[in-house]
């Protein structure tokens, strides 16, 4: 099962913003981690994380600066502003406000029994 681009796209700040609260990374790296947190089912593109990571960089969330590795190529690195910390910090709670309305939902339907799905003659 792969997630869908709406919900990756609505979920990417928040989940480049946490990683960087754990500390400075680069692009790669920062691939490597969401894969590894989504047990391999979300596999971002680099097309889908520069472009978001310049953003943050627009906004003051996140700054980077290149560093040079011994033996290997010079890295972008970036790291988490207080203001970004902020940001994570705003888009927490309103994360854990759709989380718990889903999980009302999904309760509820518990409650009625096992989902089914509807015949699309009964759809409207």
């Amino acid at each position: 099962m792969k997630v869908t681009k709406d919900l990756v796209a609505a979920s990417a700040t928040p989940m480049v913003l946490g990683i960087l609260a754990e500390g400075q990374s680069y692009g790669y790296a920062i691939l490597r981690r969401i894969n590894e947190l989504s047990g391999g089912e979300l596999e971002w593109t680099e097309g889908l994380l520069y472009p978001l990571l310049h953003r943050l960089e627009r906004h003051g969330h996140v700054e980077a600066s290149w560093q040079a590795v011994t033996g290997e190529r010079r890295r972008k690195y970036y790291r988490i502003t207080d203001q970004g910390l902020a940001e994570l910090a705003e888009q927490r709670r309103q994360w854990d406000t759709v989380v718990d309305a889903l999980k009302e939902i999904w309760l509820g339907l518990a409650a009625n029994g096992p989902l089914r799905a509807i015949p699309l003659e009964c759809a409207a």
